[in-house]
């Protein structure tokens, strides 16, 4: 497994593997990787020639204020778990390579990215937007893999590839929980018992049958 930092190195990688006739697979993730992202590898694998996987924590994705600092970061725990699922090249760089002295264009969509989430943190899909741009002209992959646990995000990017005309297939893989039920996350590790709860009940919540569909399903018995 080949670890990259530079983007003048990824571009002639890519460059040599397209000369070869290589299909590339690219998996986007901000590293502290569990089995989710485990499962989103072992389906890019299937599906191309070469595994590229992105290690970089965005931070045009982060408001001030929010936890950029805090977000948990294992570099080399992540390369042990990459190379495990057979990717091929990590590509690594560091944010002065992605977001020069002087950068100065983002990617938004206007419709898909106001609702939900997009109501409370109203920049954070134009950072996932513009670093995932980046990272598609740079590895060139034929086909992406995104997990289906921010589904909002997952729209984004679908309709990001039809706009901007990448020739790239989006595939989406189904949430991996926890034994609790609660969706894997990075960020799990910074739940209090509390908090955690909490999320937990949001699971239960969505998962309780309706009063409408109670009823129906009274009606339906003999």
């Amino acid at each position: 497994m080949q670890v990259i930092r530079q983007l003048v190195e990824i571009r002639a990688k890519v460059a040599s593997l397209q000369a070869e006739g290589k299909r590339i697979a690219l998996v986007p993730t901000m590293g502290y990787l569990h089995d989710g992202h485990l499962s989103l590898l072992r389906e890019a694998r299937g599906r191309a020639d070469i595994l590229i996987m992105s290690l970089f924590v965005n931070p045009t994705q982060f408001a001030p204020g929010e936890d950029l600092d805090l977000y948990p970061r294992d570099e080399e725990g992540d390369l042990a778990k990459a190379k495990s699922c057979g990717v091929d090249i990590v590509f690594c760089p560091d944010a002065t390579e992605l977001y020069p002295d002087n950068f100065q264009t983002s990617i938004s969509l206007k419709k898909l990215a106001a609702p939900m989430c997009g109501e409370s943190r109203p920049i954070h899909f134009a950072g996932v937007a513009t670093v995932v741009t980046k990272l598609f002209n740079l590895c060139q992959p034929q086909v992406a893999v995104f997990g289906q646990k921010d589904a909002q995000q997952l729209a984004i990017l679908k309709q990001l590839v039809i706009d901007l005309n990448f020739d790239i297939e989006i595939i989406g893989c189904p949430i991996v929980r926890e034994e609790d039920g609660l969706a894997m996350s990075s960020r799990n590790v910074r739940l209090s018992p509390s908090e955690r709860k909490q999320a937990r009940s949001l699971l239960e919540a969505f998962s309780a049958p309706t009063r409408d569909s109670t009823a129906a399903s009274e009606t339906r018995k003999p």
